[in-house]
């Protein structure tokens, strides 16, 4: 399951690039939090812990305990990270935009799936592991997210497939996609083609048959002198 992270923000004084470059001098990031009923609202936070969620994070959807500091006291808000901008030259995060989720309501998210294991056809036959899809869309509460999907490949022989109603989600979660759609199958190894000669190569000696030359015919009652 998705690991829920606490993280610490505050209510963003300043919009604008002023603004922005005066956050970077001093290690925060802008961001902001949508959805639910609340509306937008522009954050802060802290760039080394950034990077640090970052960092252990195992899959794309990483789910935060935001503990936002306003001048009333601290709200705290369950979030998702939608979407993080980075900056093309240095990779270095520009902005973090967040979703605001409830406990007790299900949401869609994308799950990328990963094959454990040596698929028996490939490694006996020398057949060949295809993924057709690398994420699926699924629907859950939450704190039920999965944050990777792993599906144990071992007992795929030649021939043999896993589609998406095989797969074993965790409780609670459920594949929003076409349950027949193939997610991994073992294909038969490729049959080598005899190579084609060499420009120049010898080939066989092509037999000519020379005709044989009848002898000339005689003149009819001899020479005429």
């Amino acid at each position: 399951m998705a690991k829920q992270v606490k993280l610490q923000a505050q209510i963003r004084p300043g919009v604008g690039r002023s603004a922005v470059n005066k956050l970077k001098q001093e290690g925060l990031i802008p961001a902001v939090i949508y959805g639910g009923k609340d509306e937008p609202q522009p954050l802060q936070v802290s760039a080394r812990d950034i990077r640090n969620l970052l960092s252990h994070a195992v899959g794309e959807n990483i789910l935060v305990d935001l503990e936002i500091q306003e001048t009333a006291g601290v709200t705290n808000r369950m979030a998702l990270i939608q979407e993080i901008q980075h900056n093309p030259l240095g990779g270095a995060v520009l902005h973090v935009d967040f979703r605001a989720v409830s406990r007790d309501q299900a949401i869609k998210a994308v799950i990328p799936v990963e094959p454990t294991g040596e698929a028996s056809g490939a490694k006996n036959f020398g057949g060949l592991l295809e993924q057709n899809l690398r994420s699926i869309e699924v629907e859950c509460l939450p704190q039920d997210l999965p944050e990777i999907i792993s599906v144990d490949v071992t007992a795929l022989n030649i021939g043999d497939a896993i589609h998406i109603k095989d797969l074993k989600l965790p409780e609670g979660v459920k594949a929003t996609h076409d349950p027949e759609l193939t997610v991994f199958t073992v294909t038969a190894p490729i049959a080598e083609e005899a190579p084609a000669p060499a420009e120049g190569a010898p080939t066989a000696p092509e037999v000519i048959k020379q005709k044989k030359e009848e002898p000339a015919a005689e003149t009819k009652g001899g020479d005429k002198k």
